[in-house]
């Protein structure tokens, strides 16, 4: 996509401009902009128009061309950014196979503009790579977008604009990695992929084979990994600037595909799987956004990577493996895979962050559990948290990013059922609550008075109906935006005494 840019007037054959209604009333919201309201909300009340989110009614014009009329909801004063950000991600969709348009909506803060922009930054996107034959069926992304406000030469205006440009990008290879087939997509090719972006921007890049990994004692990474052809790895990236306030660790789940190992998963759905990478996906790609945007927090992002498959190799039920440090865990379930790596790679992003002065807190990121979807939903994720003030300055940051997350609870009582009889830990236990237990598990590999966050997108990582607002079908790069505005908002910050 070419840079988003501004301008005070509508010169582009297309373009967008917002409708809501109140009281059976339709509302035409154009913000700066000023159209013959009178003429086309006749039109739009023939058409049948609702305002309604998500709703695209297109009218044929004379200058524009065309009007693209998004859905803002019920007539507000002024609406959330996030309603924005959806109407205009929806209205960008719409625009797939149009080289430029205007986005004129009601949009005067600085919050509102960017929302604008990263939405149809975000909603102007598609996963054309492996098509052939068929691929002149399907229209490209809309490829400029030009954001219609007064102001046009006001330099955070201006920085907003790059910002949507960079998080809509980094957003784009989350979701590319994503709807990879798992044929294309291997623990070694996620590493390559993810290195050619990195290098340029300056970033470390650490890669650990299977051999590596081996001799250093990384039982849950090898132990899921060994069924596979395709041999584990660890990714890390660092992002080290000068004079950093903070530092964190990101830890991302990279399990590349998902048959469930020896507790084989059924047929149906299976595709899905390929999502499993998810959390390793977002946590690299928010490292890239955190470089460009050059913000003052030293970032290692780590993902450990493997494929969970089914052969006279793979980890059979009632093994025990010994996680990176030493801790021994009994498999109970080779399908509850997800925890084991993260555990190798939370423990040892741990330690290196000790080594370099200490971590101010540490978040895993995983498509973990069934039960997430079961108790949010497709659209909500969960955080877990050993530390209540941390939470609320990721919820507090997610909220502001326009990603929807919800705190749930680590109850102690559960904790006893992941007790073993023959190992220190077992990698499965209450069925019901199984979203905490898989919390609780991760826990065990937390210092205690480190901070630490786990986010469990099991549910929202991956979009199997239909697109809404911004959101395409496939992959979503649900937690990325939330990373990043987290960050931000500790680069705004003093640096806290660590516990």
């Amino acid at each position: 996509m070419k840079a988003l840019k501004l301008a005070s007037t509508i010169a582009t054959p297309y373009a967008v401009v917002g409708l809501s209604k109140m009281d059976g009333k339709l509302k035409i919201e154009s913000g700066s902009v000023t159209l013959n309201e009178k003429a086309l909300l006749e039109i739009l009340n023939n058409l049948g128009a609702t305002g309604k989110s998500d709703e695209i009614v297109k009218v044929p014009f004379a200058k524009p061309q065309t009007i693209y009329f998004t859905g803002l909801g019920e007539t507000q004063k002024k609406y959330e950014p996030e309603a924005l950000r959806r109407a205009a991600g929806a209205a960008s969709r719409a625009l797939a196979g149009q080289a430029v348009a205007t986005f004129a909506l009601p949009a005067t803060t600085l919050a509102e503009i960017s929302a604008v922009a990263e939405g149809a930054a975000l909603g102007a996107y598609a996963f054309n790579e492996f098509r052939s034959s068929t691929k002149s069926e399907f229209k490209e992304p809309l490829a400029q977008i030009i954001i219609a406000t007064k102001s046009t030469t006001d330099a955070s205006v201006k920085r907003a604009l790059v910002r949507a440009e960079i998080i809509a990008r980094h957003t784009r290879t989350v979701r590319d990695l994503i709807n990879t087939p798992p044929s294309h997509l291997t623990p070694d090719s996620f590493c390559i992929r993810m290195k050619k972006i990195a290098t340029p921007l300056g970033l470390k890049v650490e890669i650990m084979n299977e051999v590596t990994l081996k001799s250093q004692g990384y039982g849950g990474i090898i132990g899921v990994g060994q069924g596979s052809a395709n041999p584990p790895r660890l990714l890390r990236v660092s992002y080290n600037p000068s004079k950093a306030k903070k530092r964190y660790a990101l830890v991302g789940k990279g399990i590349t595909f998902d048959t469930g190992g020896l507790a084989l998963k059924p047929a149906n759905g299976m595709e899905a799987m390929k999502s499993d990478m998810s959390g390793a996906a977002a946590v690299i790609a928010a490292v890239f956004a955190i470089a460009e945007l050059k913000l003052p927090i030293a970032i290692d992002a780590w993902a450990p990577l493997a494929e969970n498959m089914v052969s006279e190799n793979a980890t059979r039920p009632s093994d025990i493996i010994s996680i990176y440090g030493g801790k021994t865990v009994e498999v109970l379930n080779p399908d509850a895979e997800g925890r084991l790596v993260l555990a190798d790679a939370l423990v040892r992003a741990q330690e290196v962050g000790a080594k370099a002065g200490g971590l101010d807190g540490i978040i895993d990121v995983a498509t973990l559990t069934g039960a997430q979807v079961v108790a949010l939903g497709t659209r909500t994720s969960a955080v877990m948290t050993n530390d209540l003030e941390f939470s609320g300055e990721f919820l507090t940051a997610s909220q502001k990013a326009g990603e929807a997350f919800w705190p749930m609870p680590l109850p102690e009582e559960l904790r006893a059922s992941l007790d073993s009889p023959v190992a220190d830990i077992a990698n499965i236990g209450d069925r019901m609550g199984g979203m905490l237990v898989a919390g609780l598990f991760l826990k065990e590999f937390i210092t205690p008075e480190l901070p630490w966050l786990h986010l469990d997108i099991a549910g929202p990582s991956y979009n199997e109906a239909g697109p809404h607002g911004y959101t395409p079908v496939g992959g979503t790069g649900i937690a990325l935006r939330s990373i990043v505005a987290l960050v931000e908002s500790a680069s705004s910050q003093p640096a806290r005494a660590r516990k």
